[in-house]
């Protein structure tokens, strides 16, 4: 398999990503915990029951398939803080330079904050800067109408739904809806992520 992301931790003023391990179990429950995140049926938060085997595939989908799935980490005064979340590059063509970012869910209390901001900043920089990918896709449940607004206000373009695209956990069918940025609006997003950060909160 050629592999086009290798593990790395991104640095920012508010969060930090790390590669996901086995031993960030306990503060990932902790994070899901947070707003019992698992409730939310259109979303795919691992319960605290699931949250091991959940881990285990996302490692597997990393060894099997290129993937790099984080935690992220709040960064409190310049200073690593807890885990408050996690997302994932995945669904990687190394070849035609191309991946997905996903399975990103974040503790209630970190949402509507910089966090998610800046851990967008954080991976399409790496992706578009340093791994030279030509595009970046996001996909969300058409019900998911937070995820699909936070998206738009990245400056992700939607691309189209794909109708009835997966099953969920519960029987429904869930319509996918895409979004991507391509490389040449990257400096375009980048400007608008840097100026949202700075914005008084």
């Amino acid at each position: 398999m050629t592999r086009l992301i290798e593990p790395i931790v991104l640095e920012g003023r508010h969060a930090m990503l790390e590669p996901l391990d086995l031993a960030h179990e306990a503060e990932l429950r902790a994070a899901a915990s947070d707003g019992e995140l698992w409730n939310l049926w259109y979303t795919s938060v691992p319960s605290p029951d699931t949250l091991h085997d959940w881990i285990r595939a996302a490692l597997d989908q990393r060894e099997q398939a290129g993937a790099m799935p984080f935690v992220v980490r709040r960064v409190d005064n310049g200073l690593p803080g807890p885990v408050v979340g996690t997302t994932r590059m995945f669904n990687v063509d190394a070849v035609h330079r191309r991946l997905e970012i996903g399975h990103t869910w974040y503790a209630r209390s970190a949402q509507r904050t910089a966090v998610n901001t800046e851990c967008k900043l954080l991976l399409l920089a790496h992706a578009f800067e340093q791994l030279r990918c030509i595009a970046v896709e996001f996909r969300t449940h058409w019900m998911n109408h937070q995820s699909r607004a936070a998206i738009a206000r990245l400056g992700a373009k939607q691309d189209g739904v794909l109708r009835n695209h997966m099953a969920m956990p519960d029987g429904s069918l869930r319509d996918t809806v895409v979004f991507s940025i391509i490389a040449s609006e990257w400096p375009t997003v980048r400007r608008h992520l840097h100026y949202r950060l700075e914005l008084p909160r």
